[in-house]
């Protein structure tokens, strides 16, 4: 299964990806769609959006479709004449007079790191090294591998096989000394073309250098709750998709909700509500505040990844 500077990366090509190619009318209960699109300073690039043309590995790649566009990044599909990437641009629209390219550079190294530390797993992202622009390093994006397939979609019934072996996925994860932490969203568990399971996603992770005697023994105690916490959620869909594996239901599940993803949840969910209500505001979005009432809304829930 298969992994002079350029200022700007939309500067690196023309074309723009019609918001027809992956929008067509969404209505909710909380009102019609919103048609404002999101304001520059509420999109990781702008008002550009990733170039149209990149190279990696002195191969190169053409744009073929842009799948989100938020405040922390652009993802996109790439695909050259052998294979297909998927490659995202970490943020470097300032925010006021606030430069936030350290912060794309930053995102990027980060999640580069993990991909690194977890090259070899089956069933995670195969990492494709740098990405360049006119011979330039895009120091705030990064490349891996398209994975055919598709997310995890809900209700949907997966084979026997399916969950033992994305936890055997998740298992050898945490052996590396990584947490995944965001395991709670299904779109981040994906089904390939021929039933396996895939993880995929580890921006926000957690993980120790594993050179480094003090960083565990500083944060050992922390990884290993994080870890526990992958453990639950993944139970936690199991219990959805394949609960006659599991012999427990959703509400055994609230009840051996750790204490501390409640704690979390007390953050969370207020945050996301407040979000949800400021993007409704400046008219972003529809009344209902979800993300596919966007104008251009991310495609979280696509077939590929």
């Amino acid at each position: 299964m298969p992994r002079g500077v350029m200022t700007d990366p939309g500067q690196a090509g023309g074309e723009t990806m019609s918001n027809a190619a992956v929008v067509c009318s969404h209505e909710s209960a909380g009102g019609h769609a919103a048609a404002r699109p999101r304001p520059a300073t509420f999109r990781a690039l702008g008002a550009s959006d990733p170039p149209a043309t990149i190279t990696l590995d002195g191969e190169t790649f053409r744009r073929v479709e842009i799948l989100k566009h938020d405040s922390w990044a652009a993802t996109a599909v790439y695909r050259s004449a052998t294979r297909t990437a998927k490659c995202k641009f970490n943020r470097t629209q300032r925010i006021g007079p606030v430069p936030m390219r350290w912060l794309g550079r930053a995102l990027a190294a980060r999640e580069r790191w993990f991909m690194d530390r977890l090259a070899g797993i089956e069933g995670t992202p195969v990492s494709l090294g740098d990405i360049r622009v006119r011979g330039d390093e895009v120091t705030t994006a990064i490349a891996h591998e398209w994975i055919e397939g598709h997310a995890l979609a809900e209700g949907e019934h997966v084979d026997d096989w399916f969950f033992p072996q994305l936890e055997a996925i998740l298992d050898e994860v945490h052996r590396r000394g990584v947490a995944h932490v965001d395991l709670h969203k299904r779109e981040n568990i994906l089904v390939d073309d021929n039933g396996r399971p895939c993880l995929i996603d580890y921006q926000i992770s957690f993980g120790i250098p594993t050179k480094s005697p003090l960083a565990r023994t500083l944060l050992g105690g922390l990884l290993r709750l994080l870890q526990r916490s992958d453990d639950y959620h993944l139970l936690k869909h199991r219990v959805k998709h394949r609960p006659d594996q599991v012999g427990l239901s959703l509400s055994d599940m609230q009840r051996l909700r750790p204490w501390w993803i409640r704690a979390h949840r007390c953050v969370a969910i207020p945050f996301r509500t407040f979000r949800r209500r400021l993007l409704t505001t400046l008219g972003i979005r529809s009344k209902s505040g979800h993300a596919f009432s966007e104008a251009f809304p991310e495609v979280a829930h696509r077939r590929a990844a």
